[in-house]
């Protein structure tokens, strides 16, 4: 009975047999074809970094601001969208694809010149959509109805704000420089416009409890969102994590305990909202730790196995009453 309800909830408003709602295949879905994300570096610097609120930077980020490897600033928009184009090319299969502002804080600038960076993106070839992430201090009404000013029919516009956690012990872990509360109000602003909002997370930061990620869990399922990316907490090559680490060693998740927590996390998350992401990931010879880390698909094979032994799913706990 068990596993003919799961099969029964897992074809009903979705879009695989994944057991959670993946963006991957959502994007698939829509656009009947294969649809890739360009990685930009728009070299818009960060006001936790230049003087602004800091100048470490949160403990995690490191020197390329979270950049791809196909991201350099030294190219134009233009060329970085074509060198990434070329990277992820295999042989003639239909593809779109999605400019992704990744590195940095991509709502931090003058609005005439994050303008003319958003224009030459969405100019590209095959572009169906804009992605921009950013941090929660650096949204406001002015560059959100820029933003919106590129919605259109059958295009993704979406904003990535890092949220990370909605407990502010946690964030001034992290060394983010902003509150919880500046997370909230950056999100009703972005609601005001309808546009469509993708939350970053960490998963195992230090000091947090269970109880404590699966709060935020079931605090993202109240709010106007659409999608989470999923992150484990890493400690990169030159980065203040870094120094903190061999000072005194940090007891990071282990792969079976993360894989546990983020399918608890799944499970209370709301059954609309689409996961961009299930981990975070880094080149070799930047990550000091976890190693498990640089295998992606085994953790993400790892994941939903263990959702396939529990029988459940994305919102399992999930109960629309109580919100």
């Amino acid at each position: 009975m068990q596993q003919q309800r799961k099969k029964k909830i897992y074809n009903k408003g979705k879009w695989s047999g994944k057991p959670y709602n993946f963006f991957g295949d959502y994007l698939s879905a829509k656009y009947n074809c294969r649809v890739l994300k360009l990685p930009i570096d728009a070299g818009l610097s960060c006001p936790n970094r230049d003087g602004t609120i800091g100048t470490g930077g949160c403990i995690f980020c490191g020197e390329d601001g979270s950049a791809s490897p196909t991201a350099r600033l030294s190219y134009t928009i233009t060329d970085q969208m074509t060198d990434a184009r070329n990277t992820f090319k295999r042989g003639n299969i239909p593809t779109k694809y999605i400019a992704y502002f990744q590195a940095w804080t991509n709502t931090y600038g003058d609005i005439q010149r994050l303008k003319k960076l958003y224009d030459e993106a969405v100019s590209f070839p095959d572009v169906i959509g804009l992605m921009i992430g950013t941090r929660p201090d650096c949204i406001n009404k002015d560059v959100v109805e820029l933003i919106s000013s590129y919605k259109k029919e059958n295009f993704e516009l979406w904003i990535e704000l890092g949220m990370q956690s909605i407990h502010d012990k946690s964030l001034r872990f992290l060394r983010r420089g902003h509150s919880h509360a500046q997370t909230l109000e950056a999100i009703n602003i972005i609601n005001q416009y309808s546009i469509p909002q993708c939350l970053h997370l960490i998963i195992g930061i230090p000091g947090e409890t269970w109880e404590d990620m699966m709060e935020t869990a079931l605090s993202i399922s109240r709010l106007p969102v659409q999608g989470v990316k999923i992150h484990h907490l890493h400690i990169i090559k030159n980065t203040a994590l870094e120094v903190i680490d061999k000072k005194e060693p940090l007891q990071l998740m282990t792969l079976k305990e993360y894989v546990s927590v983020v399918c608890d996390f799944i499970e209370r998350l709301r059954p609309d909202i689409l996961i961009h992401r299930l981990m975070g990931d880094r080149p070799a010879d930047s990550l000091i730790k976890p190693k498990w880390g640089l295998h992606k698909g085994t953790v993400i094979k790892a994941i939903e196995d263990e959702f396939e032994k529990r029988v459940t799913y994305q919102g399992f706990f999930y109960n629309s009453e109580e919100f």
